[in-house]
């Protein structure tokens, strides 16, 4: 005597089945994400960790440079570097966080050395972070804020650009305008020269 199944017995035995499926399945995808993450690559039974691309963002590079003053325009006069036998130059260090081809943050310090009277001295320590957007053709604008040790703050724009790379670093010429206030001296605005060198 054959026995039959009732079609509402086969309903739930299919139920029951799928149910089991999705329960399952959850745990199966957890276990061979473990066994190969995102990261990594596997090749003949062995695992290794992908090496990121170059242009992964973000990553940090860091600077030297030195910094000329051409000239300042302050109290309706205009003061230019290395007239009468007195001379600034500054030495800007920092690190610039890249996010993106488009922008970054820089953070950089700049001791200046001046010379005056057969003497020199460290003059002044200016702090000036500021964000950066990036352009083609190795063309950076800088918008800093500027914090000077002589009591002075202010902004300075400031415009870069890359004019030849090397495997281990980029060398730059850039422009600035610093604007000062403050430390009860009147307003100026400058124009800097800058060049120095980023490590890739």
């Amino acid at each position: 005597m054959k026995n039959y199944l009732s079609p509402y017995t086969k309903i739930n035995t299919l139920l029951l089945v799928a149910l089991f499926s999705a329960l399952l399945a959850p745990q199966l995808t957890k276990a061979q994400s473990l066994q190969n993450p995102p990261d990594t690559i596997k090749v003949q039974g062995a695992t290794y960790q992908k090496v990121k691309e170059k242009g992964e963002y973000p990553k940090v590079v860091g600077y030297l440079s030195f910094i000329v003053p051409i000239v300042t325009h302050t109290d309706g006069r205009f003061i230019r570097n290395f007239d009468h036998h007195t001379a600034s130059i500054g030495f800007p260090v920092g690190v610039n966080v890249l996010y993106s081809d488009k922008f970054g943050f820089s953070y950089e310090f700049t001791p200046t050395i001046r010379s005056s009277g057969g003497t020199s001295k460290m003059s002044n320590l200016l702090f000036d972070p500021g964000t950066m957007f990036r352009f083609d053709h190795g063309v950076t604008v800088v918008t800093r804020l500027a914090f000077e040790t002589s009591g002075r703050y202010g902004f300075t724009p400031v415009f870069n650009k890359v004019f030849a790379r090397t495997k281990d670093v980029n060398y730059f010429v850039a422009f600035s305008l610093p604007n000062r206030f403050g430390n009860a001296e009147p307003y100026s605005i400058g124009l800097n020269v800058q060049f120095g060198f980023t490590f890739n």
